[in-house]
């Protein structure tokens, strides 16, 4: 349960850090941010996979390129169901998925110890 709660904390920093580094993008504090960050891990883990599930042909032909552009489009369903979480436009919202995806990536190598085999 805390790794789960460490995960949430570390995406909603993410998105601050997100918005702060991409125009187009911003979150009106950290309260906002644990709140879009709960909702876009609802809606990828929800309609996001089943997108991706769907494009998976486009995605192989485009050599996972697209499921940026899934997630950007969920970047931005999520600003429409945010208060407080904006995303200008679809070049900001794949910009921020290809940050988001980055900054995430980072910030659990530094903070989450390894898992040895």
């Amino acid at each position: 349960m805390l790794r789960l709660i460490v995960h949430w904390v570390l995406s909603a920093l993410a998105l601050l850090l997100v918005a702060r580094i991409v125009p187009g993008i911003a979150v009106a504090g950290f309260s906002t941010a644990l709140i879009a960050a709960l909702v876009i891990g609802l809606v990828n883990a929800t309609l996001g996979a089943f997108l991706k599930f769907v494009t998976l042909p486009l995605t192989v032909l485009t050599l996972g390129i697209f499921w940026f552009v899934i997630n950007a489009l969920m970047l931005e369903l999520a600003a429409m169901l945010v208060t407080g979480f904006y995303v200008r436009s679809f070049g900001a919202a794949f910009i921020g998925a290809i940050v988001l995806s980055l900054v995430n990536l980072l910030l659990r190598w530094l903070v989450l110890p390894r898992r040895s085999n």
